[in-house]
C-alpha cells in the first residue's frame, strides 16, 4: 500500500456531552498534513444530532444550523478515505475516538437495518454508508503531554498548548472570539493540534496507540483493551481497606491520568499483583495513583476526591516501588 503524501490526519470534535454512549457529534473538523506541519487535505462538517445540541456558546452555531445539516452517515466515507492508513492526531482520543467510533458504528446499523427492509419489501438498492475508520495509530495529545511531564490543570487545548510553548488561541472565552464562526474556530483547533503533535514528537515519547488494541467502556470512551478488561474483572481477594504502607491483595486502587508513564502499564501490574482495578473512587478505594502531589500542582480530579477522603495518594514512582514490594512484580 502506498504511503499517503500527507500521513497525518487531525482532527477537532463537538459533541453534545462526554460520554459517546449517550451523547452524539455535532461538528468535525480535520486537516491532513506532513512531517514539516504543510496543511493537505481539509474537512469541516455541521452535523444534525437529532436532539438537542446544548447552548450556543458551547459549540458557536444556532438550533437552525443543526437542523439544516446532514447526518453523520452521510460524511463517514468521506471521513474513512481521510483516515484510514494515516496517524490520526486528537486532543484526548477517549473521547474523540469514541464519539468517531459510535457515530460510525450508529451509521453502520442504521444502514443494515434499512437494508434488511428493503431485502424484505424487494428491493435492490443497498445502503453504503462507509465502515469504522482505520487508522494506523493515534496520537493522543493530552496523554503525550502528561507523559513528557506535564500536570495539566486546564485541560483545554488551547491552555495544553501554552504549557508546551505552542502558540495558540486563548482558552477563555472573549467578545473578541464570538466574532468568529465556528468553522474558523474549529480549524483553529485542528492547527493548533497539528503544532502540539510536531512540538511534542520533538520533545520526546508519544502516547499512540493502536486502534485495534481499543475497547469501548461502558460509557463508550475507547481505552486500551487492557484498562476495560481490569475495570471489568471481579475481585481476586477480599479487600483489607486502606493502604498503611504496603500494598496487599485484594486492595482497591485508582490510577489517574496525571502521571508521567503509561497507566496500562500500571494497571497491568496491579492486577497481576492481585489488586483491583476501578476507575472511579468510592467507599472501597484503598489508595489513589496520581503525580500531580508530588509535583506540587492543584490536585483535580480522582486525587482531588481521593485527599477531600482521606485516601493515600502516591505518585507513580513510589506505586511502581510498593509492586516490587508485594513480591517481584516486574
Amino acid at each position: 500500500m502506498t504511503e499517503p503524501s500527507f500521513p497525518f490526519v487531525a482532527v477537532h470534535a463537538q459533541s453534545t456531552g462526554i460520554h459517546p454512549s449517550t451523547g452524539r457529534l455535532l461538528t468535525l473538523d480535520a486537516v491532513t498534513f506532513d512531517d514539516a506541519g504543510r496543511v493537505g487535505e481539509e474537512f469541516h462538517q455541521v452535523f444534525n444530532p437529532g436532539c438537542d445540541p446544548g447552548p450556543r456558546h458551547m459549540h458557536g452555531l444556532e438550533p437552525g444550523d443543526f437542523a439544516q445539516a446532514p447526518r453523520f452517515s452521510r460524511s463517514l466515507r468521506a471521513l474513512d478515505k481521510l483516515i484510514d492508513d494515516r496517524t490520526l492526531i486528537l486532543h484526548s482520543s477517549p473521547t474523540d475516538w469514541g464519539f468517531i467510533v459510535s457515530e460510525a458504528r450508529r451509521a453502520m446499523n442504521a444502514a443494515a437495518r434499512a437494508n434488511r427492509s428493503r431485502n424484505r419489501r424487494g428491493g435492490r438498492r443497498r445502503q453504503r454508508v462507509g465502515h469504522v475508520p482505520r487508522p494506523a495509530e493515534i496520537v493522543d495529545v493530552l496523554a503525550s503531554t502528561r507523559l513528557q511531564g506535564h500536570i495539566p490543570v486546564d485541560e483545554r487545548l488551547g491552555a495544553l498548548a501554552g504549557l508546551i510553548g505552542v502558540e495558540a488561541a486563548p482558552a477563555e472565552a472573549s467578545v473578541e472570539r464570538t466574532s468568529i464562526s465556528e468553522a474558523e474556530r474549529s480549524r483553529e483547533q485542528s492547527l493548533t493540534l497539528v503544532a502540539m503533535f510536531l512540538a511534542l514528537r520533538e520533545a520526546g515519547e508519544l502516547a499512540a496507540v493502536d486502534p485495534q488494541e481499543l475497547a469501548a467502556d461502558r460509557f463508550g470512551l475507547q481505552r486500551s483493551a487492557l484498562r476495560v478488561d481490569a475495570e471489568k474483572a471481579a475481585a481476586t481477594s477480599e479487600n483489607p481497606g486502606v493502604y498503611r504502607g504496603a500494598l496487599q491483595r485484594g486492595m482497591e486502587i485508582v490510577i489517574t491520568d496525571d502521571i508521567a508513564r503509561n497507566p496500562d502499564d500500571l494497571i497491568d501490574r496491579s492486577v497481576r499483583a492481585g489488586l483491583t482495578y476501578s476507575e472511579k473512587l468510592s467507599r472501597e478505594t484503598s489508595l489513589v495513583v496520581s503525580d500531580a502531589a508530588l509535583k506540587g500542582a492543584e490536585l483535580r480530579g480522582k486525587a482531588m476526591h481521593g485527599h477531600r477522603k482521606d485516601i493515600p495518594i502516591l505518585s507513580a514512582e513510589q506505586f511502581a516501588h510498593a509492586l516490587e514490594a508485594m513480591g517481584g512484580v516486574p
